[in-house]
């Protein structure tokens, strides 16, 4: 089974509709069965998989090989601890109390550490190039991933609103995934940690809005943040919505 899997296409904006069929995200692709491959491959045609985990979290859940698919890794978090919260060894490190800032603090450095910048910057740019249907994921599909999606729909013109709308589904996609992972380790946590990591587990639209209010106190706009911080073309978002918005 595919964790968190959605195609964030089909979304309307200003000019259209962001297509469908071209960005999906999800979880980490573990486990998988031969049906959850084909499905990748022949029904939503994915010809890239972008891996957003650190190189600890690939070696110990590497994604499941699959014949007709790139995977690509960028290490979105690479200027941080590779225990950050966005993993699930950092979600196991934290106290329930610390869960908050432990975000907050993950958030900020997806909009402005080297390694974010200079990966969604390669991310972003390959996708214009390539112009063909992809898979982005961390380990959960939350944060990481959920800031990639946050930004496709931005530059796509979508709303504050429709954009919060798709980071929040991730709550409702993970119920069955995060039970799992909380009744595989209750006889190994204490109930603070159950309660920590559950909470970790989740997103919240606080999360979120405390990236724009970063990108925003760092970078002056979104468009500035385009052009200074991810340093992508001026032309960028033309482009982009000239290939992908109908």
């Amino acid at each position: 089974m595919i964790t968190n899997l959605r195609d964030i296409g089909g979304i309307t904006v200003p000019t259209g509709t962001l297509k469908e069929g071209y960005f999906y995200r999800s979880g980490q692709l573990v486990g998988l069965e031969k049906k959850d491959i084909l499905f990748l491959e022949d029904d939503c045609r994915i010809k890239k998989v972008y891996d957003f985990r650190n190189k600890t979290e690939i070696s110990e859940q590497p994604d499941m090989d699959m014949n007709n698919i790139t995977i690509e890794n960028i290490d979105i978090l690479a200027s941080e601890d590779s225990s950050s919260i966005a993993s699930l060894q950092g979600m196991l490190d934290i106290d329930q109390s610390d869960v908050e800032k432990a975000m907050f603090e993950t958030y900020e450095e997806l909009v402005i550490s080297n390694s974010a910048l200079s990966g969604y910057s390669k991310f972003l740019t390959e996708i214009l190039e390539d112009n063909q249907p992809i898979l982005f994921h961390c380990f959960a599909g939350k944060d990481r991933t959920g800031f990639a999606a946050a930004l496709i729909l931005k530059i796509a013109g979508a709303s504050d609103q429709s954009i919060m709308d798709d980071y929040l589904k991730t709550n409702e996609s993970r119920k069955s995934a995060n039970k799992q992972i909380i009744d595989s380790l209750k006889s190994k946590l204490t109930e603070q940690q159950l309660n920590a990591l559950e909470l970790a587990l989740n997103v919240d639209k606080t999360y979120l809005c405390h990236a724009k209010k970063v990108l925003e106190e760092h970078f002056g706009s979104f468009d500035n943040y385009l052009l200074k911080g991810l340093k992508l073309d001026t032309n960028y978002v033309d482009q982009f919505r000239k290939k992908f918005i109908v």
